[in-house]
């Protein structure tokens, strides 16, 4: 069972930036009780903050995660990752790395494809595919925009440190999601980790002309 001081870290994971106001709303809690766990995760140094300006009056404080506490999250045994592609780099060249990516992703997209044969609707697809990627621990979730557009979102991603090293993983990602909407979608990244984002999100854009009102947002958290 998450503790609250857990929640805290995870909605900050998942949410970015929060004040002590929006964390106590969403968490039910009293903001006293969340600066009184701010104090703890601060000397344990797992959260930053930053005071901003907001119009007139006593500056907002924002609490963020620092660096020790994006690394409580789990990251896929990085450093034997970027060890395993150094190793694969030095026998085989890059030519090595670009073949060991390409069959990840012939692999990935098949599973993927798999596990979504019953999905009857590109919104029912997109919400198997967050289940499947929160399974492998990026935190993804969606919502829709409007009628026939959705934002898929990763708030986590476990293989940064090797993304980092080789970033063809990044571009091995997106043409998975790409082929798995094949026909239905496009899917373009709109906010990217490595370019100094908070977290990946793609836009994905039925292929199908509709007219009518957005349908209710929905999001899918894990």
């Amino acid at each position: 069972m998450k503790t609250s001081a857990d929640q805290i870290l995870f909605l900050l994971k998942s949410k970015g930036p929060q004040t002590a106001a929006d964390l106590a709303r969403r968490m039910d809690i009293t903001g006293v009780a969340v600066r009184q766990h701010m104090d703890g995760l601060r000397a344990e140094n797992l959260v930053d903050f930053e005071d901003r300006r907001e119009g007139v009056g006593r500056p907002r404080r924002y609490w963020t995660l620092s660096n020790d506490g994006h690394a409580r999250f789990p990251n896929g045994h990085d450093e034997l990752l970027v060890d395993m592609l150094d190793s694969v780099r030095a026998e085989f060249g890059d030519a090595g790395i670009d073949a060991l990516i390409r069959r990840r992703e012939r692999e990935t997209t098949a599973l993927y494809l798999s596990q979504t044969t019953g999905c009857k609707s590109l919104k029912s697809k997109i919400d198997a595919l967050a289940e499947i990627r929160s399974r492998e621990g990026y935190m993804a979730e969606w919502s829709q925009i409007e009628k026939g557009r959705f934002l898929f979102v990763e708030n986590h991603c476990p293989i940064c440190a090797a993304a980092r090293a080789c970033q063809g993983f990044c571009r091995s990602e997106l043409a998975q999601f790409q082929s798995l909407f094949d026909g239905l979608a496009t899917v373009e990244r709109t906010e990217h980790v490595l370019s100094g984002a908070r977290r990946c999100a793609y836009e994905i854009r039925s292929l199908k002309k509709s007219n009518g009102p957005a349908k209710r947002r929905k999001s899918k958290n894990t």
